[in-house]
């Protein structure tokens, strides 16, 4: 492995342990629940989940734990 490429792996490194640097606009994630997989989507600080409870509560475990796995790295989250 050539010198640069040695560089460039220890910057990627670097800079994902500063989570500051990355800011998520739109994503789609399965979710492996206890009892199901959920259908996740984000886009433009809008979460949205297939399970029922987030049909009501317009938030659920799953995008919950989303934003915490995400903290830092999201826009302001809109509520609906």
């Amino acid at each position: 492995m050539d010198s640069g490429m040695i560089g460039k792996i220890d910057k990627a490194k670097r800079y994902a342990q500063e989570r500051k640097r990355f800011r998520f606009n739109k994503f789609d994630v399965v979710f492996h629940g206890d009892n199901n997989d959920h259908a996740i989507s984000f886009d433009s600080g809008v979460f949205k989940c297939d399970c029922d409870f987030f049909t009501t509560h317009h938030h659920c475990g799953h995008s919950m734990a989303l934003e915490i796995l995400l903290e830092d790295t999201l826009p302001e989250i809109v509520e609906a």
